[in-house]
């Protein structure tokens, strides 16, 4: 594990989630330490089902486990949800999963003595204090691909574990463009002061913005590349010839018909959340610049926006937090690779998942 980044994947599974997760398992540089999820594309109790069923599925060693976190924003009301585009249950139209209550996806959870499920917080303090061993081990990248409730109550509760912490990277924002509102993406839309809280913090940050997880489209070739179990990149099919391969079949041709009907994307949908753990994989994929961002929370029209100061307005110092030009902004993907990487976790998930059994 010495030549590996110790990442904490923290999700609302969701479509796009869900290839996250599958990627985090089997990229050979990523050592997944555990799963915590968070309200988002659906209720809190269908986000933490949907990532045990995919840790399942996509067989991650058994020990890693979920850890089910916040079931609503810091300071609103309510939570908000996205069955437009996941369905009501957050992973609408794939088939093959085992039910929520099968012993397999039950196993999935973490458990204290008694039996009681460990949530987030706590498996995100146990799991970057034991890997950084007071400095004697390896500081933790923490990933996040939904609202960021769990991220921000950890830097807020917990400000002596940002020594072991090595970066934050986070699958959010729009720079001059919304996908919930005009003016707000959805996952700092869901949660815009625990937004605000985590780009303020004074480690490195990464966002990666819509501008740039709307390039990586699954079009028809990938599905066909995807559904085929030949090592050839240049064969495909319209048949997945595999149930693993028919479970992320159904996955990307759901979300794909939800972006076509609400977003009108033809060519396919936009694997969002997988560019966080290709980006910690291999950060050459991507081209980007630090600027300046806020967050909106009292806008009209506009809370949730990342305010991006591209033409620096303001005067930053040169560090991370609250004075200084706080987020890393990703601004374009070797698409290609991207893929390449993709559909080869694909593949080696294909020879290791208890769907094909």
């Amino acid at each position: 594990m010495e030549n590996t980044t110790a990442v904490w994947l923290d999700v609302d599974p969701g479509h796009d989630d869900a290839t996250a997760i599958l990627m985090a398992i089997y990229l050979d540089n990523i050592n997944l330490l555990g799963v915590s999820t968070v309200h988002g594309n659906t209720s809190v109790y269908w986000t933490a089902i949907n990532a045990a069923r995919c840790l399942h599925a996509f067989a991650a060693p058994a020990h890693i486990k979920v850890f089910p976190g916040a079931a609503k924003p810091l300071a609103r009301c309510s939570a908000i949800y996205s069955p437009e585009i996941h369905g009501e249950d957050g992973l609408g139209g794939v088939v093959g999963l085992p039910p929520p209550d099968s012993p397999e996806v039950q196993a999935r959870f973490a458990r204290d003595e008694d039996d009681k499920p460990i949530t987030a917080l706590q498996g995100m303090v146990k799991a970057i204090k034991e890997t950084w061993n007071d400095g004697a081990g390896r500081k933790v990248s923490v990933i996040s691909s939904g609202p960021m409730t769990n991220i921000a109550l950890l830097i807020s509760a917990h400000p002596e574990l940002l020594d072991a912490v090595d970066q934050f990277v986070f699958m959010g924002g729009g720079d001059g463009f919304g996908n919930r509102t005009p003016a707000a993406e959805f996952n700092i839309f869901c949660d815009p002061e625990a937004a605000q809280i985590v780009v303020d913090n004074p480690l490195k940050t990464v966002m990666i913005p819509i501008n740039v997880t709307h390039t990586a489209i699954a079009n028809k070739i990938i599905h066909s590349r995807l559904c085929s179990s030949s090592q050839d990149d240049n064969h495909t099919s319209d048949s997945p010839s595999t149930n693993l391969r028919a479970m992320m079949s159904s996955l990307i041709t759901f979300f794909g018909d939800t972006y076509r009907e609400v977003f009108d994307f033809q060519e396919g949908p936009p694997l969002h959340d997988a560019l966080t753990i290709a980006y910690v994989s291999d950060p050459g994929l991507f081209q980007g610049k630090r600027y300046r961002v806020d967050v909106e929370n009292h806008g009209r029209h506009t809370t949730g926006e990342t305010v991006v100061d591209t033409w620096d307005y303001r005067k930053c110092d040169d560090t991370w937090g609250p004075t200084g030009k706080n987020c890393l902004i990703l601004e374009s993907l070797e698409v290609d690779k991207f893929f390449d990487m993709f559909l080869d976790c694909v593949n080696r998930c294909d020879k290791m998942s208890p769907l094909n059994v």
